[in-house]
């Protein structure tokens, strides 16, 4: 059964965007993307010449400057979201900050696809994913890990449940 194909723009450190469809996972094949194009025919495309995949909800072809439309680069404040918040830079230094899913799909594309998937910032863009290539990163750095509210307030529901075991720490407020 063949892969979902999915709108993405492809933005490479020369400035150059490519518009086509990808799987959302699997596109890797000898380090290059193959890259089915607007017109139908499989582009191969060097990972290692990416900035990073947007997975868009619209193509926006008339746009050349910024089609993926990803709007803030950084949250305002702590996401809401859950996921491991993480700050990239990238080999042309620009910053980028997004949530990871901590879960099995995350190690796979660190192992398979050579890179990582993020939710952008701004979720009311035209950019619902970013996938960015490890050879495209600087640093990353780990801001938090975020859970979702329903798992904090089940957390703090049952205090009793997740009470210290007695005589854990014996003495550390004794004086």
């Amino acid at each position: 059964m063949a892969l979902a194909q999915k709108k993405a723009v492809l933005r490479s450190f020369a400035n150059i965007l490519t518009w086509g469809y990808l799987p959302q996972t699997g596109f890797l094949v000898d380090n290059q993307i193959q890259l089915m194009t607007v017109d139908g025919r499989i582009t191969p495309i060097a990972l290692s010449s990416l900035k990073h995949i947007a997975y868009v909800k619209d193509f926006n072809l008339d746009d050349t400057v910024d089609p993926e439309r990803i709007g803030r680069r950084v949250f305002p404040a702590r996401p809401r979201g859950d996921g491991l918040w993480v700050r990239l830079t990238l080999r042309d230094h620009e910053v980028l900050e997004g949530l990871a899913a901590l879960d099995l799909a995350f190690l796979d594309s660190l192992v398979k696809d050579q890179g990582f998937f993020l939710t952008p910032p701004d979720l009311r863009s035209n950019t619902q994913r970013l996938f960015i290539p490890r050879p495209a990163l600087i640093s990353v750095e780990v801001l938090g890990f975020v859970a979702a509210s329903s798992r904090r307030s089940s957390l703090s529901a049952n205090p009793a449940k997740h009470k210290a075991l007695p005589g854990a720490q014996p003495g550390l407020f004794d004086s």
